[in-house]
């Protein structure tokens, strides 16, 4: 009895600490921004985020697509506040003669403040950054193929001052970084001119 009483407690222990939340964006109207977030762009230009269907979608029927033109277009999840954890979607870049550009963003403070993973098709290559007071500035890259139209996912596990980023299911980027250490935030982001889709968003505690 002893052992099955610890057995149980140690399983609630554990589902405490290693929780998460999935959006597919299935279940929302479909020509709108999804409820709950908020739709906006760091910078100047006019981001669009929508609900849009697409059969290519990982979760059928629903995606999320951006497809206006802005500095750093984001959409942020509202209701979120993480500080240690993950945060994850499949994206797939389509279009965008500047930049094809998919991306997480987490501790994010406001459409200003906030760190960025992102993967860019046009240039092949994933990096990390700090964006603080509406400026962007990389302190990690590495070069790998990122091919367009196609789906691909991207994750970033972080802890403190160390941050780890994912590219569909290969560890590329290893760094610190000391700009936001509190809670905030998490969402997705582009750049610039591309159009870009994305589905089955995922945060949460490991």
């Amino acid at each position: 009895m002893k052992a099955l009483l610890f057995a149980s407690l140690a399983s609630t222990a554990v589902a405490a600490l290693s929780s998460a939340d999935t959006v597919n964006f299935d279940n929302f109207k479909t020509g709108a921004a999804p409820p709950g977030w908020t739709a906006t762009q760091t910078g100047s230009g006019s981001a669009k985020w929508s609900v849009e269907k697409d059969d290519s979608a990982p979760s059928k029927p629903n995606v999320l697509k951006q497809s206006g033109e802005a500095t750093f277009p984001v959409c942020i999840k509202n209701d979120s506040n993480l500080k240690d954890g993950f945060v994850e979607v499949k994206f797939k870049p389509i279009a965008g003669k500047e930049d094809q550009a998919g991306g997480v963003i987490w501790r994010v403070r406001d459409a200003n403040n906030y760190y960025i993973a992102r993967a860019n098709a046009l240039e092949d290559n994933v990096t990390i950054y700090h964006t603080i007071n509406g400026k962007r500035v990389a302190f990690k890259n590495i070069n790998t193929k990122v091919t367009a139209s196609v789906w691909h996912t991207l994750r970033v596990e972080f802890q403190g001052n160390k941050f780890v980023v994912i590219f569909d299911g290969n560890k590329v980027i290893d760094a610190t970084d000391e700009s936001f250490a509190n809670a905030g935030k998490v969402g997705v982001w582009t750049k610039a001119d591309s159009v870009t889709e994305f589905d089955n968003f995922v945060y949460g505690t490991r």
